[in-house]
């Protein structure tokens, strides 16, 4: 699986992209068909809860991609939920698939 990082308006440190890494690299353990995963990290701007960081992940499936956007507290935080919210499309996806 090709796996491309941008990190928007700042530079990631090491160990922020091998935790993101290592996530990502888990997910074809649920759906086998995962070409590539794209991942943007963005600060937004200053929120009065602080709730600034900013995780997109895109993931290239065969046939379609995936999509999910997360903001939280911190960039592990947001990395978890995309995570999360991936694993249930891409469940989803498989158990579509399987009907037909």
């Amino acid at each position: 699986m090709d796996i491309k990082m941008h990190s928007i308006r700042f530079d990631a440190d090491e160990k922020l992209l091998s935790f993101i890494d290592t996530k990502v690299k888990k997910l074809p353990t649920v759906f086998d068909d995962i070409l590539g995963a794209e991942i943007f990290l963005r600060l937004d701007k200053d929120t009065s809860d602080r709730e600034n960081k900013l995780v997109e992940i895109k993931l290239d499936v065969k046939g379609r991609s995936v999509f999910a956007k997360k903001q939280c507290k911190t960039f592990e935080e947001a990395t978890d939920l995309s995570i999360d919210a991936l694993r249930k499309q891409l469940v989803k996806r498989k158990e579509k698939i399987r009907k037909k």
